[in-house]
């Protein structure tokens, strides 16, 4: 990952942890602003580490399914922090990190049916 990016995060984690501690007004076009800023930082990275067809395929998810998709995102922005990634992701790579993800928080449902006897009353004996 270059240094650029990660000095980038660093000055806005900095600048949100001061305007956390420095004054609790409430600023909120301070907030807007720093929350653009993250935005904006993610997005490059995720264009930095995806090709095109695989952030096609993740900008897709998200609008079916935003908790998985920054889920998938995050897990994505700290192998590039890490630098556990060789090289740009492909759909098909996104597709098995997805897999994995999908079975880390899948919830297991089971359904039980009690089946009972019915009596019918219009039977004749």
């Amino acid at each position: 990952m270059e240094d650029e990016e990660l000095e980038a995060i660093r000055k806005q984690r900095m600048s949100e942890l001061q305007a956390k501690h420095g004054d609790n007004s409430g600023d909120q076009a301070q907030q807007q602003e720093n929350k653009q800023r993250e935005t904006e930082v993610r997005n490059s990275i995720l264009a930095q580490v995806l090709e095109q067809s695989a952030r096609a395929r993740l900008s897709n998810l998200a609008l079916v399914k935003p908790e998985k998709a920054k889920a998938v995102e995050n897990y994505l922005i700290q192998m590039a922090r890490f630098g556990q990634l060789g090289g740009k992701i492909s759909e098909q790579g996104l597709i098995e990190i997805l897999e994995k993800v999908s079975q880390q928080t899948d919830k297991k449902t089971t359904v039980k049916f009690n089946r009972r006897k019915v009596m019918d009353s219009d039977e004749d004996d």
